[in-house]
């Protein structure tokens, strides 16, 4: 039986304005309690900490610009009070990092990163910072210890007052206490995101076994000189490169750099000026943290990993240095013939070796333990089966300078510390991974160059297919001798500049890579520096952002006198009127960057759409060089299968620009005039939880997408992926004039701190998008947010 309960309109507009108010209160109390639970775990920047561990006070400023001045009276409580302030503003970032180098996602995440942690068990990046750990001096271990130590020190803090980051909570754990090996194994995460290559060589070996020889030859970057003999021994070998590799973790291939250094005779001041930006991925918070750190032993400037010790790239008062990533060849897959009987042992050399076998259990967050274990064979880890365990007898191990013991660490210190070219070149003997482009400057006029690490010599074999592992014909013969290395000391073209281009002449006697970037950022640096005389600071920051795109110079012309033939829409021709009168700069208000980029990515997916499978292409390393080769080699007379089979370059070239420009008449209407560059490629900087929820989004990526020019290819660079969003480019832009050694100019996008609601969490996005550069100096602050830390 029901009951009507009627209700008269005045009282009714009363319960209803009643219980309204009761929500909003309730509203604006939760409001006001997340927002104080918020704000109590910002860090504190100003006042006085009694901290336990220091052994005399430290005076940390931050300035306008939120870079942290540390000043302490020994090396103890220097890098000590570093491990603090860095945890202050990064803690969250530091654990996230450590987790996913160490294969420990699935503990705080759950399933989703069960593969992702699988594959960074397997390659053993915390295993090979283990064995790295042991070779550190007692100096470098005193200096890993007490950075820990300061990060701990924060963690306890923060844990009593409750002022862990939000993340935390909303991940619902807390972060355990850091180690020396934490930072080491964050070091080696480095090392994998700047490559080796191996994934090349699984996909020219998927080409060999799945394509015709022509068509697969025509994707190497060149003949391998021994491949008549590795497919000789490929004839019976069962491998699944699709299955193995599905899930593998890719680090992205523009993970490049630019930089230069110019001597004093060709500037006006007659010092040297020197400019580093290195390329990876743009995301909140910035992958690097700057800091000023002084004591009497060391005053230096610039920017280090958060969650490692010391400054990696910047300057102190005698020299200045920056870097580029080499691209060596310094991985190796190995095919393993598996004993039928004993999957634990592998075929070397006629007799069965037992590999070691390591237990690496992965914890999951609401799930159950996942018993996992990792085979080493003499040449490294197994890599092939992280996902999908098989009962092949064949597997593939990879071999990588990495994985070896390494000094990294050891060698940032002594950087810091140089006075000079002499000492600067000593210090780097022990940074060996990853290899990288040193420039340097000093004081007193001299620049240098310098690709340091280690690089090895192959007994047989050229890096660039899988090769034998039952043989010892294969092996490494040790490196490339440290004193042999390229080197160049104050140059007669008065600079010296690299972009990830080929650095060694043709006479060179070792092997180096067969991955060299496409040439057009080197090529527009040192046109430019060429040109001028009397260079100045200005001058390096409008070189840092220039947008001159070289590779458009040189493909555009060969482009459009192909579709001379072609039976043009009204549309085609539109967009062909805007590509005639480009004068080649990728400026965000012109259409034809626009037309020109999607479609140079459009005429591989004709070319290749049809027969590269979707896993296989993300291991086609080098993609873009190849075709840009075969473009023109078509253009010459010389026309690959792979465009012949699709009607020839004239047919490619004309389908892949029409399906391009059917993309973008949907988005941005039918005449290309009105379209522009900025409208489709713009910057947005992400933290790695805004995916998870429209409201984490609102908060964590406060800004809205900001058009930009430049590209991949210009010496601004800013890549972008399918959206047109720009996740790659100069994660930090440093340059200076050794005449003012004191004083640095640097832009670090979006901001130093990772604390949504910080002024410095998003403050230089603008900054970055306009080239606008702020100073940091190695003198004294006196103003600033000024905390003393104390002996607690």
């Amino acid at each position: 039986m029901e009951v009507a309960v009627k209700i008269k309109p005045k009282r009714l507009k009363k319960i209803l304005g009643v219980s309204l108010a009761v929500l909003a209160l309730l509203l604006l109390s939760g409001v006001i309690f997340a927002n104080v639970y918020i704000n109590r775990s910002l860090p504190q920047t100003e006042g006085e900490l009694a901290v336990s561990g220091l052994s005399e006070q430290v005076k940390v400023v931050r300035d306008e610009q939120g870079v942290p001045h540390i000043t302490a009276k020994n090396e103890h409580d220097l890098y000590f009070v570093q491990g603090f302030v860095q945890a202050q503003d990064r803690l969250f970032q530091m654990d996230l990092s450590r987790r996913q180098a160490s294969g420990r996602l699935s503990e705080v995440i759950g399933e989703a990163t069960v593969d992702r942690d699988k594959f960074f068990r397997t390659l053993g990046l915390r295993r090979a910072a283990e064995a790295s750990y042991g070779a550190y001096s007692e100096e470098a271990k005193k200096v890993l210890q007490a950075f820990a130590d300061g990060v701990n020190a924060y963690i306890s803090l923060a844990k009593k007052e409750g002022r862990l980051p939000l993340e935390f909570k909303l991940l619902n754990y807390e972060p355990e206490k850091w180690t020396p090996i934490d930072s080491l194994t964050i070091g080696k995460y480095m090392a994998f995101d700047l490559g080796g290559h191996w994934e090349g060589q699984a996909f020219r070996y998927w080409a060999l076994k799945n394509l015709s020889e022509e068509k697969a030859y025509d994707l190497f970057p060149s003949y391998p000189k021994d491949a008549p003999t590795i497919l000789q021994a490929y004839k019976d070998v069962p491998l699944s490169i699709e299955k193995a590799f599905a899930n593998a973790v890719i680090p992205p291939e523009l993970n490049g750099s630019n930089n230069w250094v110019v001597s004093g005779e060709k500037t006006k001041n007659g010092k040297p000026l020197l400019a580093d930006d290195p390329h990876l991925s743009l995301s909140t918070p910035s992958i690097w943290y700057q800091m000023h750190l002084q004591a009497p032993t060391v005053n230096v400037s610039g920017v280090i990993f958060a969650g490692i010790p010391g400054i990696i790239l910047g300057h102190n008062e005698h020299v200045a240095w920056g870097v580029t990533n080499t691209g060596p060849d310094v991985q190796d897959l190995y095919i393993e013939k598996r004993n039928p009987h004993n999957k634990h042992q592998f075929l070397y050399n006629g007799n069965w070796e037992e590999a070691t076998i390591v237990k690496e259990p992965i914890q999951v967050k609401g799930g159950k333990t996942i018993p996992y274990e990792v085979a080493i064979t003499r040449h490294g880890p197994v890599i092939s089966e992280f996902a999908y365990p098989s009962d092949d007898d064949t597997v593939l191990a990879l071999r990588w300078t990495a994985l070896d013991p390494s000094l990294e660490l050891q060698a940032v210190l002594k950087m810091n510390q140089a006075k000079n070219w002499e000492e600067f070149e000593k210090a780097l003997e022990n940074f060996h991974v990853p290899t990288q482009n040193f420039v340097f400057a000093s004081k007193d006029g001299t620049i240098a160059y310098k690709a340091n690490g280690k690089i090895p010599i192959r007994q047989k074999g050229d890096g660039l297919l899988p090769v034998p592992g039952w043989t010892d014909e294969y092996e490494w013969n040790g490196f490339i001798p440290y004193d042999e290395l390229p080197r160049s000391v104050n140059p007669q073209e008065g600079f010296i500049a690299t972009a990830n281009n080929k650095v060694i002449g043709d006479d060179y006697p070792y092997h180096i890579s067969h991955h060299w970037a496409q040439p057009y950022r080197y090529m527009r640096i040192a046109q430019y520096l060429e040109g001028k005389d009397q260079l100045t600071l200005a001058d390096m920051k409008e070189l840092q952002m220039d947008q001159k795109n070289l590779w458009a110079e040189e493909f555009v012309p060969i482009m459009l006198k192909s579709l001379q033939s072609a039976s043009l829409e009204e549309i085609d021709q539109k967009a062909i009127a805007q590509l005639e009168k480009w004068n080649y700069v990728d400026s965000p208000d012109k259409a034809a960057p626009l037309i020109f980029h999607l479609w140079m990515k459009e005429i591989p997916h004709v070319l290749f759409k049809e027969e590269i499978p979707e896993e296989i292409d993300q291991l086609f390393e080098g993609k873009q060089a190849v075709v840009d080769e075969l473009i023109r080699r078509a253009a010459n007379g010389d026309v690959s299968p792979w465009f012949t089979e699709k009607g020839g370059l004239t047919e490619v070239l004309h389908t892949s620009l029409h399906n391009v420009l059917e993309r973008l008449s949907e988005k941005f209407g039918d005449d290309p005039s009105d379209w522009k560059w900025g409208d489709y490629h713009q910057l947005y900087f992400a933290h790695p939880m805004s995916s998870s929820s429209s409201l984490l989004k609102f908060f964590l990526n406060r800004e809205k997408p900001i058009p930009i020019g430049g590209s991949q290819v210009t010496v601004q660079a800013a890549s972008f992926e399918e959206n047109g969003i720009v996740n790659h480019g100069a994660s930090w832009r440093f340059v200076i004039d050794l005449s003012d050694i004191e004083n640095g100019q640097h832009i670090v996008g979006p901001g130093q701190a990772g604390h949504f609601k910080s002024r410095w969490y998003h403050n230089q996005i603008n900054d970055w998008a306009t080239g606008k550069y702020h100073t940091t100096t190695i003198t004294e602050l006196k103003e600033g947010d000024i905390l003393t830390l104390s002996p607690k």
